[in-house]
């Protein structure tokens, strides 16, 4: 039972800290797998701090998430105060992402690891502790966090994003189409496969955190094709 729980000690450093045990009996294991959780805690709490929620708050004593489309988003703080608030609410969502993914380098975080912080950051942004778990939907988290990570991968989707959106004239489902293909991207890039299973999942949390917008841009295209008997023009649609 000891050389059992040594080996999968050993595993779990080796995995995640890209280090082995010294005597393959998982010494100092119990501080790494802290310091891991610690560091996963610390990338959530870091989500949860929303610039635009803080900002309009500060600014006008509002809560954004109660005007426009109910998010605190740089989209939506935009309703409220303009370009300034975009962009400061972009970057300052950018800004947290980025910073939890070089915290976690730093340590010494095997990718998998810094991967798992990558998405703990992501869901502290859309699903808040303190704002009783209601946040913004992640894209500009995201992709600070992936900037850092692989800046590869952010040219990926900006290049997805600006074909589509030629195309199709709609910014968020251009936008997610393209995060869609991270995985893809990923794997062309020769990132292991617990990576490319991590972007996976960061496609899973930013489609749940849109799936209202999803669902309204379905069921407009049905009440459309049912009114008119066609499948709607969306081209010049906004988001």
């Amino acid at each position: 039972m000891r050389r059992t729980a040594g080996k999968i000690s050993n595993l779990w450093q080796a995995g995640w800290t890209g280090r082995a045990g010294e005597d393959g009996r998982g010494r100092g294991v119990t501080m790494a797998i802290g310091r891991d959780m610690a560091v996963l805690a610390a990338a959530y709490l870091t989500g949860c701090f929303l610039t635009g929620y803080y900002l309009v708050l500060a600014r006008s004593g509002e809560d954004v998430r109660t005007r426009g489309s109910g998010s605190a988003g740089a989209r939506n703080v935009a309703r409220l105060m303009g370009t300034q608030g975009f962009v400061l609410t972009f970057l300052g969502d950018c800004a947290k992402g980025a910073l939890v993914v070089v915290a976690a380098q730093k340590l010494g975080l095997h990718p998998g690891g810094v991967m798992l912080a990558l998405l703990a950051v992501v869901v502290g942004h859309i699903w808040p502790v303190q704002l009783r778990f209601h946040g913004g939907k992640g894209i500009a988290t995201a992709l600070g966090a992936l900037l850092v990570f692989d800046y590869r991968l952010v040219l990926v989707v900006a290049g997805i994003t600006g074909l589509v959106y030629c195309r199709a004239r709609r910014f968020t489902p251009s936008g997610l189409l393209a995060f869609a293909l991270c995985p893809v991207a990923a794997a062309l890039l020769g990132h292991p496969p617990v990576v490319v299973l991590g972007t996976g999942a960061l496609v899973g949390l930013l489609l749940i955190a849109h799936r209202e917008n999803l669902y309204a841009m379905v069921s407009g295209r049905r009440n459309s094709a049912d009114a008119t008997g066609a499948a709607p023009d969306t081209s010049g649609e906004g988001t």
